[in-house]
């Protein structure tokens, strides 16, 4: 029916990133890539992964996440080459959401330690809407009871939506810590449901920053081992009126990390919403070259048992002696 047809389509502006497609990771700080094009290549070797999210299983709005990833690095050329794949799908309305991107980033050393990594991000998006499930009102027959299989309701609309997708960014890094920004659809690309509407997709800014260090450098801590490590991160992001700010720390102790992040709106879009809406908590380890991490969202704010958020994340380092990486355990060293 066509009432049927307006719920649905006021139903999509409300899911949660429909309109900020972008999925921000819990275990973001371990695959940077997701944020920034500038960590193309950042580990200096060839750099392989997965990572599965699930997002509100018991609410109703259940979002299921997938992103893979390939990144290596050319000393040749100080630069960095990724490509990685991103999907989407919203269980209710059979939204779903696909892209493919290749990333690249140059390298120059600008002190001793500093070095400036400017990246850049082109990628293919697809979004189908799952018109397919709807059953409109040209559809069914009264008088038979029979519901046909074709509809002229949608003929204005599009199912699927392809476009092309450009993002960059820039990264300050020395061997300890590092600062970038970067800004996704840059190009606004138009994502409406009409054919000839328009629908610009906001762009999407963040700033992150991380420093790590060793622990004895600092306290005095007999019973944990010397290459025991603290990391510190801090991420601001912001799309359209929709802001946050995630402040986190890791602890690697051998062969193992773990560690929380505080998930925070800093503008609360509305009277009811929360500062803090989130907390974080990960964990993990690494065993020769590979590294499993898994996290869990424990939802602070009153939107109603959702059932959290976990990610399951699995990746592959090809050359142990290369750059290590933030947040893993130094015992290879």
């Amino acid at each position: 029916m066509k009432l049927k047809l307006c719920i649905f389509i006021i139903g999509l502006c409300f899911v949660p990133r429909m309109q900020a497609q972008d999925p921000i990771f819990s275990q973001y700080f371990l695959v940077p890539q997701t944020l920034n094009p500038g960590f193309a290549g950042f580990m200096e070797t060839t750099h392989v992964g997965i990572v599965h999210r699930t997002q509100w299983p018991a609410l109703g709005f259940r979002i299921d996440t997938n992103y893979a990833f390939l990144s290596t690095w050319f000393p040749e050329a100080n630069s960095g080459l990724g490509v990685s794949f991103l999907s989407q799908r919203e269980n209710q309305s059979s939204y779903s959401f696909s892209q493919f991107n290749i990333n690249y980033a140059y390298q120059i050393q600008l002190g001793e330690d500093w070095y400036f990594r400017p990246g850049l991000e082109v990628g293919r998006g697809r979004k189908n809407f799952g018109f397919q499930g709807l059953v409109l009102e040209d559809q069914i027959n009264i008088q038979t009871g029979f519901i046909n299989t074709s509809s002229i309701d949608l003929l204005l609309l599009e199912e699927n939506v392809n476009f092309w997708d450009i993002s960059a960014g820039l990264l300050f890094n020395t061997e300890k810590a590092w600062i970038g920004i970067s800004a996704k659809h840059l190009n606004r690309p138009n994502i409406a449901l009409a054919a000839n509407g328009n629908a610009p997709l906001e762009t999407f800014f963040s700033i992150s920053a991380g420093y790590e260090f060793l622990v004895t450098d600092f306290i005095d801590v007999r019973f944990l081992p010397f290459e025991t490590r603290l990391l510190v991160t801090g991420n601001y992001m912001s799309q359209g009126r929709f802001n946050r700010f995630d402040l986190g720390t890791s602890l690697s102790v051998g062969r193992f990390f773990l560690g929380a992040t505080l998930v925070t709106n800093p503008s609360k879009n509305s009277g009811n919403s929360h500062v803090l809406t989130s907390v974080n908590a990960f964990t993990g380890m690494q065993y020769t070259n590979f590294r499993f991490g898994i996290s869990y969202d424990f939802n602070t704010s009153q939107i109603g048992r959702t059932g959290g958020v976990y990610e399951l994340s699995l990746t592959y380092q090809f050359d142990s002696e290369a750059k290590r990486c933030y947040g893993c355990p130094d015992y290879q060293k």
